[in-house]
């Protein structure tokens, strides 16, 4: 990682803490010579009108400082657009499984990584398209996962899954989730669905509440084709990326997931380990 002399700010809305901590981390940076570019929400905690959509992070940005949870983060992740730009997560709070740098880490951390020094890992994105009547209507891309649910109250729905040209099954629940490694630690885990290291090159296929009880998680190689057939009515199945974008879908349409061609970088604190997260954010017990 590169020295850093400008940096992006993505700041949590309506966050307390996030107003609290961004006035001083944009002075700080700025005395260190680095130009600081904000969102519209990082903006508003300075009474600034000068700030750019979260979803356009400006080109020529070398880091991307994200003040607040995963959410935030994930919607970091989306707006870079493939570009090789190293995020610094800040946790202000929550879980925060892919934030892991906390607020009393934060100046420490962020001299190294302006010095070039902090490393980062990658985190694979997942690709998915809409397809209806043979035309592609969407594309998207997530870092989390890709969520088929139910629209309607108390209603199950029938999805047809096909991996790489095999029949897998019709699922009969509420809903389905193709996950990533990074998003195994998220709905998919909710739903009983497998912990998937990042390291690991695999998707995650979990229902949601299946009628069928033996119905479980199958884990596919990520560079298998997912391909989901909505085979409810109209407008019952709801389409998400990461939880944050999606439409509701009509019958016959299909969702396909491939692993893109794009991944994130993520700064990480030094000599912090999957497992050490994992114990950490789940309480698992300690030694």
């Amino acid at each position: 990682m590169t020295p850093v002399s400008t940096a992006a700010i993505l700041s949590k809305p309506r966050s307390p803490e996030a107003a609290r901590v961004l006035p001083d981390l944009a002075c700080w940076l700025e005395q260190r010579g680095v130009t600081v570019l904000l969102d519209v929400n990082s903006a508003s905690y300075i009474n600034s009108s000068d700030g750019f959509p979260r979803e356009q992070v400006p080109d020529g940005t070398q880091l991307v400082i994200v003040l607040g949870g995963d959410g935030t983060l994930l919607s970091a992740a989306r707006a870079i657009a493939g570009r090789d730009i190293p995020i610094f997560a800040v946790n202000l709070g929550g879980l925060g499984f892919l934030t892991a740098i906390k607020i009393g880490e934060l100046y420490p951390q962020l001299e190294q990584a302006l010095n070039g020094s902090l490393q980062f890992e990658r985190r694979q994105m997942l690709l998915t398209e809409l397809w209806r009547s043979g035309k592609k209507l969407a594309c998207y891309e997530g870092l989390n996962d890709m969520v088929l649910a139910k629209a309607e109250i108390a209603r199950m729905i029938d999805l047809e899954v096909v991996v790489d040209d095999s029949f897998v099954c019709v699922y009969k629940a509420d809903g389905l989730i193709v996950a990533t490694p990074t998003g195994s630690t998220a709905y998919s885990l909710s739903a009983g669905g497998p912990i998937i290291l990042p390291s690991v090159a695999a998707w995650a296929i979990t229902p949601i509440c299946p009628h069928t009880l033996t119905n479980r998680p199958v884990i596919v190689p990520d560079t298998s084709v997912i391909e989901v057939r909505v085979l409810a009515s109209d407008h019952a199945t709801y389409l998400t990326i990461d939880g944050q974008v999606g439409e509701l879908l009509k019958e016959t349409d299909r969702v396909v997931c491939r692993r893109s061609d794009h991944s994130i970088s993520l700064v990480r604190p030094p000599n912090l380990l999957f497992f050490d997260v994992l114990r950490e954010k789940l309480k698992w017990g300690g030694r």
